[in-house]
């Protein structure tokens, strides 16, 4: 556990790009109109981000340093979720506390718009939490195959996805049906057992990619 959580230790410390980028996105981001987007959707980016430089960066230093891939997927796992909740944190206190400072517009924040907030503000933050843990695993997944042939097949499937069904009205009500299933989902225990469910799932076939990356 001791190397772990020096992975988990090392692993957030050299995440410092994501944290400027996405601590100056809050704080600079202005919008003009009666409609603007809440400051504290810009903490998601931190969730895009991290999965970057932890598979591009730290797995190479990591691996050099001699640690063990099992103890590099669980770190990152563990720095996952705490990101996962600070984030949902960060937004939900703006959400609460900053957005209605603004009476002079109306402030749109995408834990309203995913229906999430129906529930409260607690279990939204968890909807919110278990949500950005599902992307940041689902892109370590993606980004960790880009080495090999099936992680461009990965690619090329998710753009014809998109590409196809978004035209054919079946089609299309297939996709949203699942974007309201992971995202825009005001059952709560529907929500958090969906992302945990895909998380998990993810995770497993992250660890199957995991073992066939080479430095």
């Amino acid at each position: 556990m001791t190397a772990i959580f020096a992975i988990v230790k090392r692993l957030l410390a050299s995440n410092k790009i994501s944290f400027i980028i996405t601590a100056l996105a809050v704080f600079c981001a202005t919008s003009s109109g009666e409609t603007v987007l809440s400051n504290g959707n810009y903490t998601w980016l931190l969730a895009t981000l991290t999965p970057f430089f932890f598979v591009f960066y730290d797995f190479s230093k990591l691996m050099h340093l001699g640690a063990s891939k099992k103890d590099y997927f669980i770190g990152c796992l563990i720095s996952y979720g705490i990101l996962a909740l600070c984030i949902s944190l960060v937004n939900t206190g703006i959400h609460l506390w900053i957005d209605p400072a603004y009476s002079a517009q109306t402030v749109v924040n995408m834990m309203d718009v995913c229906k999430w907030t129906e529930n409260g503000m607690l279990v939204a933050g968890f909807q919110q939490m278990f949500f950005l843990l599902l992307v940041m695993v689902f892109l370590h997944m993606l980004l960790s195959m880009q080495a090999h042939w099936y992680g461009w097949l990965a690619d090329a499937v998710l753009v014809a996805i998109i590409c196809v069904f978004t035209p054919i009205a079946p089609l299309r009500a297939i996709l949203t049906g699942f974007f309201q299933i992971i995202m825009l989902n005001s059952n709560a225990a529907l929500h958090i057992g969906i992302c945990l469910l895909l998380s998990a799932a993810l995770s497993i076939g992250g660890i199957a990619v995991l073992k066939k990356k080479t430095l």
